[in-house]
């Protein structure tokens, strides 16, 4: 990259910074030095280091992916990853990449595994999941009947309200155009209970 003057390049390194964090996936030393084609990842770590001594941005220790943007004295946020999509429909395919990371309070779950999924399908408009939603569920392998869970047949993975009617259980969508799912329990493995629905106005 061409030479500019140090104080243009910080602030094109804080914007970029800013820009990861909104969508919830905060840059590591060596993803800004790639970003902009700096030789060293002494040079990327130089300008962060900076804008932490400037007060823009703040940094825990120990974590690759440790800047954020500073503000009120609360619980720093934990990043939960996003995991691929789940349908809000019928069983389809679930796939599970990596989607980009999710801020969560870390004091309301406190150890807890979590995991993000970006919601497909209208299944469970009712229960108020949209989709593009990002559903945070909690890893369990049970759940209370009601509980909103994300339950895995074979391969296929959907959202639904786990229903229980002795050994037998029920999926059932928030949504009259759907039809209930009668899963046999044999080869229902539930990945975990939905503990937080996230929307975000501007959709991908």
């Amino acid at each position: 990259m061409g030479r500019t003057p140090p104080g243009q390049t910080r602030e094109r390194v804080f914007r970029f910074v800013q820009e990861q964090i909104s969508a919830g996936q905060p840059p590591t030393v060596r993803e800004v030095q790639e970003a902009f084609g700096f030789r060293a990842v002494q040079t990327a770590r130089e300008h962060l280091e900076a804008l932490v001594t400037e007060g823009r941005l703040d940094k825990q220790p120990g974590k690759s992916r440790g800047y954020r943007l500073p503000g009120p004295a609360v619980d720093p946020p934990r990043w939960v990853p996003i995991l691929g999509q789940v349908p809000a429909g019928g069983f389809e395919l679930a796939v599970e990449h990596l989607d980009g990371y999710l801020p969560v309070q870390a004091s309301l779950f406190d150890d807890e595994e979590l995991f993000g999924l970006r919601v497909q399908g209208e299944s469970m408009l009712n229960a108020g999941i949209l989709p593009d939603d990002v559903v945070v569920v909690r890893r369990q392998p049970t759940a209370n009947d009601g509980d909103i869970v994300v339950a895995l047949v074979g391969e296929e993975a959907t959202v639904k309200r786990l229903r229980r009617r002795g050994n037998l259980i029920e999926l059932h969508p928030d949504n009259p155009d759907y039809d209930v799912l009668f899963p046999d329990p044999e080869e229902v493995q539930l990945l975990g209970r939905v503990v937080e629905v996230r929307r975000y106005l501007r959709r991908r």
